[in-house]
């Protein structure tokens, strides 16, 4: 992964766009491991280190979607037969999924 800067003044800022658990796990960071935290933000190693886990949840979420649908026989002929049971069971598995993801992730 290639970072680019930006300078500002005379400081560089990582060109990032972080999402959703890359910005969970910097909070989490700084509230429950404020020593974790300084170090990797005065070594540099803070924004490359939310930007894997940003990316690694994507990953996994990715992949255990389909899995736990597959798993669960929420297939495409639910949907066309009864698209209401099919968004209620793909919303559930949507969050079981991220509830794993966070736990294994985030907060770790």
């Amino acid at each position: 992964m290639e970072l680019t800067f930006t300078k500002v003044g005379d400081y560089y800022i990582p060109d990032l766009a972080l999402g959703i658990c890359g910005r969970m796990r910097e909070k989490f960071l700084k509230e429950h491991h404020p020593g974790v935290y300084n170090r990797m933000l005065l070594y540099g190693e803070l924004w490359k280190h939310l930007a894997e886990i940003d990316a690694a949840c994507h990953e996994r979420m990715d992949f255990l979607i389909p899995a736990m649908a597959k798993r669960e026989s929420v297939t495409e002929a639910l949907k066309a037969s009864d698209q209401m049971e099919w968004v209620g069971r793909m919303n559930n598995i949507r969050n079981r999924a991220e509830e794993i993801i966070l736990h294994e992730l985030v907060y770790a």
